[in-house]
């Protein structure tokens, strides 16, 4: 009981001591306990035994990877005169990201200006940022030069950016278009020596690895890989004599409005091709004029029947296996032969006549007995080891190697036209190549785009002695009644064969004609193998003596002439002692 004033006021209010659980506070501090040591060992794994989820988390956000473009390796022809070289430029981007957070698209005068110096659609740019709003990367225009780059410069708007790049510029234009090639937007070949050798002209990009923070300053440099620049390419072509070729080859398809022409050069000591041309061209520096039927290199892919062009090889391979010789009398009778139900016609009667003749007045007769008189795989074989029906070792893309038959039996018939050149068809550099090997006196070489440091040795595939006496009788046919007297040249002895064929369809023959002119000069010491073709000329005049022929000729002269090639002294006495007889 309590008494007097000791008696509390309120009975709860009495202070009650706290009573120690002891399992309570044991649970409390195990699981408190469990907490950290899970943290540390969480921790330790994190940071110890495996730390690169965390540095790749990091590097995600901080590392940058700048490229260091390398420049492509620059063409050049054999006397370093370039034709394809790279300019810097750069490329216009946009960060929408960036662009949303200072403003978006409101300034829109500065955002016109952008696109009227980009040549964009005002409405179709601005529509492209808003419609990407959360990319961090858009190009916006490729290969910009360093004015335009200014100017972009100059407007300050945020979120666009500027990235280091290299053009291509062609100096030469439409003349090796065909030759050298073109590129892609991305610097890679896509035509011509550009993609046969892209690897050996890209190089390798270099590579600058830096950490950046929070307000893109670099903060750390971690590597750089250096770029390695492309490596130059010197071409065998001359462009003096690729300049002359493409001005007469263009000039003859318009006048005879002609589909389409090429020309093939080689120097006949070495394989190296000296000029290769095609109209119609293109002008790499535009990518507006980048068709395909004007890209073909049509050199090396368009095949043609080469008709009397093959002649002077039958002729050879007569030579060769001794079934006749320069004295040799061959009857032509009255210009038409029967062979199987078939016939054999001549242009023009020959009679009785040797193997000059037969070559100067290109008997179709004469060939074809010739081709009898011996097993079609002697004639064959010829062919083959010409080059005809294999590659001409250019090494482009693209190049065709021709239609060469492969049969077990043949009929008369098939084994005459053989001789006049049909049933097979070939290229022009592959007929380029056939002359270049009677020019070398039966050393057949490869043919060669890339200048060649020392002769390649080649193989002897005739006579020395026969592929002479087979030249002399070449000789021939561009003097007074040979049936390529337009390809003479003055003051050099000539030797060239003139072919007309004509195109080649599914089922047989069209009514349009190929006209072609092959040959070498000068005759006393070969240097050129020339062969010109105009393909489907308009008009009366389509046969080769008379639509390729001309074109021969003006561009020999100009070759021997430009190439310091003297002229032959027995011609050069000829022609004095006919001047004298004038006067």
């Amino acid at each position: 009981m309590f008494k007097g004033k000791n008696k509390p006021k309120n009975p709860r209010a009495i202070k009650q001591v706290p009573t120690f659980i002891k399992w309570r506070f044991v649970t409390v501090c195990i699981f408190i306990s469990l907490a950290l040591f899970g943290l540390i060992a969480r921790a330790a794994y994190i940071q110890v035994i495996e730390p690169d989820r965390l540095r790749y988390e990091g590097d995600l956000r901080s590392v940058r990877v700048k490229a260091l473009p390398s420049a492509r390796g620059m063409i050049s022809d054999r006397n370093g005169e370039p034709l394809a070289v790279s300019v810097p430029v750069q490329a216009v981007y946009v960060d929408p990201v960036t662009v949303f957070k200072n403003g978006g698209l409101a300034e829109t005068d500065r955002w016109y200006a952008l696109a009227d110096v980009l040549g964009l659609d005002r409405k179709e740019m601005l529509a492209r940022i808003e419609k990407n709003k959360k990319k961090r990367f858009i190009y916006l225009q490729r290969q910009v030069g360093p004015a335009m780059s200014e100017y972009v410069k100059s407007l300050k708007l945020p979120g666009i950016g500027l990235n280091d790049e290299s053009r291509r510029f062609y100096p030469t234009g439409e003349v090796s278009a065909h030759l050298v090639g073109v590129t892609g937007i991305d610097g890679r070949g896509l035509e011509g020596i550009e993609r046969g050798y892209d690897g050996w002209l890209s190089g390798e990009p270099g590579r600058r690895t830096v950490r950046k923070d929070r307000y893109g300053r670099v903060v750390e440099n971690i590597s750089l890989e250096a770029k390695e620049e492309g490596k130059p390419l010197e071409l065998s072509i001359d462009q003096r004599l690729q300049a002359i070729s493409y001005r007469a080859i263009k000039q003859a398809v318009a006048d005879y409005r002609a589909t389409s022409g090429s020309l093939v050069m080689v120097d006949v000591r070495t394989g190296e091709v000296l000029a290769m041309v095609n109209a119609p061209s293109y002008n790499p520096n535009n990518r507006s004029d980048l068709k395909s039927f004007k890209m073909r290199n049509r050199a090396i892919t368009d095949v043609f029947e080469p008709g009397s062009t093959i002649k002077p090889l039958v002729v050879l391979a007569a030579l060769e296996n001794g079934v006749a010789d320069e004295h040799t009398i061959i009857d032509t009778g009255n210009g038409i032969m029967s062979i199987g139900g078939a016939r054999v016609r001549d242009v023009s009667k020959v009679g009785k006549a040797d193997l000059r003749k037969i070559l100067k007045k290109s008997s179709n007769i004469g060939v074809s007995k010739l081709s009898l008189s011996m097993p079609v795989d002697a004639l064959l074989g010829l062919y083959s080891s010409f080059g005809i029906g294999d590659a001409t070792g250019v090494n482009l893309i693209g190049e065709s190697f021709g239609l060469y038959p492969n049969r077990r039996r043949w009929s008369d018939f098939e084994r005459a036209t053989l001789a006049f050149g049909y049933g097979l068809s070939i290229t022009p550099a592959q007929l380029a190549r056939a002359y270049a090997t009677l020019g070398s006196l039966g050393i057949n070489r490869p043919l060669s785009i890339l200048k060649t440091e020392a002769v390649v040795p080649g193989k002897q595939v005739a006579s020395r002695e026969n592929t002479r006496k087979l030249l002399d009788m070449l000789e021939s046919v561009t003097e007074k009644g040979g049936s390529a007297h337009r390809a003479a040249v003055p003051g050099y002895r000539v030797g060239a064969k003139t072919g007309t064929a004509k195109v080649a369809v599914a089922g047989g023959y069209g009514d349009e004609y190929i006209g072609y002119t092959a040959g070498i000069a000068p005759i006393s010491d070969p240097r050129i193998a020339l062969v010109v073709v105009i393909n489907e000329p308009q008009g009366d005049k389509y046969y080769g003596g008379q639509v390729a022929a001309p074109v021969f000729s003006e561009v020999m002269k100009s070759a021997l002439q430009i190439l310091n090639i003297a002229p032959d002294a027995e011609q050069s006495q000829l022609q004095l002692a006919n001047t004298n007889r004038q006067n």
